[in-house]
């Protein structure tokens, strides 16, 4: 698939002739939006023909932009030193791009780093909160790239902006309208109450103050076997029918893993707006979301039924609820991360999570719903992203009510994954 880039501008927001808001301003980052992973996120989608012409995305997306005045923003220091999205209305990028084939000529996209092509790079430092891509094929599909940057909003507010987008295209009225109100929502409690271990969990010392010797144990062997591993990773795609899952849910028993005492842990996000109470709006733009984390012996896993993981994952999830929410914010307000140097256990640069996994569910999430004026996406997917021991999950794009799980694992693993995967049913 060759792609040609034919432009590349910032989108500014546009306020339909009135008044501009100061562009002097600044959203302090929450404990939400800065214990999550420093990246940027990037997703595709494919649109069928007719679509509209790409001066109408943009006009959209300058409508959009100034409903979500964040993405036209950049990171920096507020006025007190703290992370802040500064409200500059520096605009997005938009990038147009055309292929010389047809759309049916690449389709199914495989999740391969062929995909990096259909969105604007997010290797290295990108200025831009978000990005958008616009690839115009011979058949007249069109494929859309979208990046945006994890610590302005997590994948339910990224989902709302969207859907926004596309009803600004069709010029009809962006609603309902974004909850931003992240600087002063979560605030800690008087006095504070930190109930959990949070040192442990959402947060760790770095390898490198644990190596000086401020911390009996180190990470650095996993981090340099990380580093040489990353080009083994593949990116698979696997797709579980409705009745597949119906029986996997049914199944008494499982087998896959070996005999083994080893510990295995998954890292499973946790949307917060229905946990805490009262409950935060689903139209709440920012970062809502910490994790769970399951964890249990190899030989636990498969000498028991697979009715036994499902419950001690339910329970992780389920102890993930008000007073934890709290008792983060409680934590994360207190000033101990700064002072002792603390670190977000969402690590971005680490590519090798093994014997561990991370689960990201996007199961519950919108972004089926983006309609320019042509009709909702065919096709949908996260873009590549080879990271180890990762997993997403999406709802089949066939509708069926079947699951998509996009796993990141070794070259020399995949074989064996692809034997077992289905071998559960």
């Amino acid at each position: 698939m060759k792609v040609k880039i034919t432009s590349s501008r910032v989108v500014k927001p546009e306020y339909g002739g009135g008044v501009a808001p100061s562009t002097g301003d600044s959203v302090p980052l929450n404990v939400f939006d800065r214990v999550t992973y420093d990246v940027h996120i990037a997703v595709i989608y494919a649109f069928r023909p007719p679509n509209p012409p790409n001066a109408a995305l943009e006009r959209g997306l300058a409508r959009a932009l100034a409903v979500y005045r964040e993405w036209a923003g950049r990171l920096g220091d507020g006025p007190d030193g703290r992370p802040a999205v500064l409200l500059s209305d520096a605009g997005a990028r938009l990038v147009e791009a055309t292929v010389d084939a047809p759309l049916a000529r690449s389709m199914p996209f495989r999740p391969s780093p062929e995909l990096l092509r259909l969105h604007p790079s997010i290797d290295g430092p990108v200025e831009e909160l978000a990005q958008v891509q616009l690839t115009r094929f011979a058949c007249g599909s069109l494929v859309v790239g979208f990046t945006a940057h994890h610590h302005v909003a997590d994948g339910q507010a990224t989902g709302n902006f969207l859907v926004a987008w596309g009803l600004a295209t069709r010029r009809l009225p962006v609603g309902p309208l974004p909850v931003c109100d992240r600087a002063t929502r979560f605030q800690p409690r008087d006095p504070p109450l930190v109930e959990f271990p949070h040192r442990a969990t959402e947060y760790h010392l770095p390898a490198k103050r644990r190596a000086a010797g401020e911390d009996g144990g180190g990470d650095d062997e996993e981090e340099e076997i990380g580093g040489a591993a990353h080009d083994k990773i593949k990116v698979h795609k696997v797709l579980f029918t409705k009745e597949f899952v119906a029986r996997l849910k049914a199944r008494a028993a499982s087998s896959g893993l070996p005999p083994t005492a080893q510990r295995r842990g998954l890292r499973i996000s946790v949307n917060g707006r229905t946990r805490m109470r009262p409950a935060v709006p689903r139209e709440y733009f920012g970062n809502m979301v910490l994790w769970a984390f399951p964890r249990a012996d190899a030989g636990e896993l498969v000498s028991r039924p697979v009715q036994h993981a499902a419950d001690l994952i339910h329970r992780a999830v389920s102890r993930v609820d008000d007073a934890y929410f709290r008792s983060f914010i409680d934590f994360a307000s207190s000033g101990a991360v700064e002072a002792e140097g603390l670190a977000p256990t969402a690590d971005e640069s680490q590519v090798v999570l093994c014997p561990d996994l991370e689960v990201d569910s996007w199961l519950g999430i919108n972004f089926y719903d983006l309609d320019f004026g042509g009709g909702c996406p065919f096709y949908f997917m996260p873009s590549y992203l080879p990271m180890e021991g990762t997993m997403f999950l999406l709802p089949s794009f066939l509708g069926d009510g079947g699951i998509e799980a996009y796993v990141s694992l070794f070259e020399g693993h995949l074989e064996e994954f692809k034997k077992i995967c289905y071998s559960i049913a």
